[in-house]
């Protein structure tokens, strides 16, 4: 393996020329750096992680607080991580994977210099880990949307957006009482920002097309899917359309409205808002607005490499909500046993 005093020899210059030409931290004639970057080609050299690091005061690794909790789906979890970690790979940085989201986690690796920028994920409505995430030297881009980012970059799927999308799309099919089971009690009572916005646009739609609506939250068990179908069916006695946010949960709802009674799409109409192959992979495909975990993984990358790379400003970008058709909806005034187009 070649070394930087073999590029030095080979183009005739001494190993400072050489470190400078690939920091930059030094003008070197034009001549010069034509033989160094010509030996370097030949001789296919690389340069050591950390003297690049040190040369160029950047570490090449990015750090990602993802926490782990006993009420988020980690399979879901793990898509948003697989679309960081690929795009990161594309700019040449790592990630180091912190799955706890205390501030001394935080403090540990930004004070330290171990990593260049942050991307934060499980972000709640008024999150305490955004005060200090402001005061960093290093970049953080934020996947959620809190009430207050101070200045700070987010991207997410425009979940409030999602809500409204998904009473219109069932209103406009001819349902007029339509339910919402959603997170589980815990992500609710954390104010978790994408439980909120759902929730938020849900209930705002329902009012401004005076569709008659009802939300549970829901656990992601069965017996919770039970539970939370049997409150639904309570307080929304006349419903016709089930939208659900809950991934674990969405096959025990499924299950536990054929098991009342309720058939999918001939009784209900269910609307997933999951990744898709998840609405996919149910016993009944399901229509669904999906959640591009692994496209909003890589746009956080992409924004905290703007902002390290072009001191870009801080920026929100929500994705865009759509629904896909799969069956699962079917139009409210079709007779009981006709087959209807998604």
């Amino acid at each position: 393996m070649a070394t930087i005093d073999d590029v030095a020899r080979t183009a005739g210059v001494s190993t400072s020329t050489v470190s400078y030409v690939l920091s930059g931290k030094r003008p070197i004639s034009a001549p010069t750096r034509l033989r160094v970057e010509k030996a370097i080609r030949e001789l296919g050299y690389r340069p050591h992680a950390g003297a690049r690091a040190l040369a160029s005061s950047r570490t090449q690794v990015i750090a990602l607080m993802a926490p782990l909790r006993v009420d988020v789906d980690v399979s879901v979890i793990m898509q948003f991580v697989t679309g960081v970690v690929t795009a990161a790979r594309t700019y040449e940085h790592d990630v180091l994977l912190l799955t706890q989201d205390d501030a001394a986690g935080l403090d540990r690796v930004a004070s330290g210099s171990m990593v260049d920028a942050l991307v934060v994920m499980d972000i709640e409505d008024d999150d305490p880990r955004v005060p200090l995430l402001a005061t960093l030297r290093q970049p953080t881009v934020l996947i959620g949307l809190p009430h207050e980012a101070a200045g700070l970059s987010c991207v997410d799927l425009d979940f409030e957006g999602a809500g409204r999308l998904a009473v219109r799309h069932l209103a406009a099919r001819g349902h007029r009482a339509v339910g919402l089971v959603g997170s589980p009690p815990a992500v609710l009572e954390r104010h978790t920002s994408y439980a909120e916005r759902i929730l938020r646009g849900f209930r705002s739609e329902a009012q401004s097309l005076e569709v008659q609506s009802g939300h549970v939250a829901c656990e992601s068990s069965p017996s919770g899917a039970r539970a939370a179908v049997d409150a639904l069916l309570a307080a929304v006695p006349d419903v016709t359309a089930v939208v659900v946010h809950n991934e674990v949960a969405l096959p025990f709802v499924v299950s536990a409205l054929h098991d009342r009674g309720l058939r999918t799409p001939q009784d209900v109409s269910v609307l997933a808002v999951c990744p898709p192959e998840v609405a996919e992979s149910q016993p009944v495909p399901l229509s669904s607005i999906d959640l591009p975990a692994h496209t909003i993984g890589a746009v956080a990358v992409e924004m905290v490499m703007a902002r390290l790379d072009q001191d870009h400003p801080a920026e929100t970008r929500l994705l865009t909500p759509r629904v896909v058709n799969r069956g699962s909806v079917r139009d409210r005034a079709a007779a009981p046993d006709q087959s209807v187009s998604p």
